[in-house]
């Protein structure tokens, strides 16, 4: 059995992403310590936040500068309810823990929403599927490899 950096690696490889995983000393599991390591704004960091949509997974990528309006999204994707996730929905949702869930390498496609704040920023930084791994990426990339709809999802 593949591991979740695995299975990540994998799924960007077969959507042609070319900006490679890059394995970090220690753990980075929030935007600002992410930001932090990798020298950058706090905003170029790719927050992969999953959300019980009604239910159903629901993962927002946004910028870590924004936070997500939940009623702005519920309408945004005809929920009745939006709110967000515990870990154990999230490793079900994911494959992935909190802290390194990345836009891809889910055991099956989740709904996706990007945020258009992470359009601010040339690069973006995502989690690679550990709390240590990030990838460089842009808006308009996250958006096509995970089949995302950009919006503004923030307050």
């Amino acid at each position: 059995m593949t591991n979740a950096l695995d299975r990540v690696v994998a799924d960007l490889a077969r959507h042609g992403v070319t900006g490679a995983v890059r394995e970090l000393p220690d753990d980075v599991p929030t935007a600002a310590a992410a930001a932090a390591h990798l020298g950058c704004d706090v905003g170029a960091i790719a927050n992969s936040l999953i959300f019980d949509a009604d239910g159903a997974p629901l993962l927002v990528l946004t910028s870590g500068a924004h936070r997500v309006d939940t009623k702005r999204v519920a309408a945004l994707v005809g929920a009745a309810k939006v709110r967000r996730a515990d870990a154990d929905f999230v490793y079900a949702a994911t494959g992935q823990r909190i802290g390194g869930v990345a836009p891809v390498g889910h055991p099956a496609p989740v709904r996706t929403v990007v945020d258009t704040w992470l359009g601010k920023h040339d690069q973006v930084w995502a989690a690679g599927g550990l709390a240590h791994t990030v990838f460089p990426t842009t808006m308009e990339e996250l958006a096509r490899i995970t089949g995302g709809t950009v919006a503004d999802v923030g307050d």
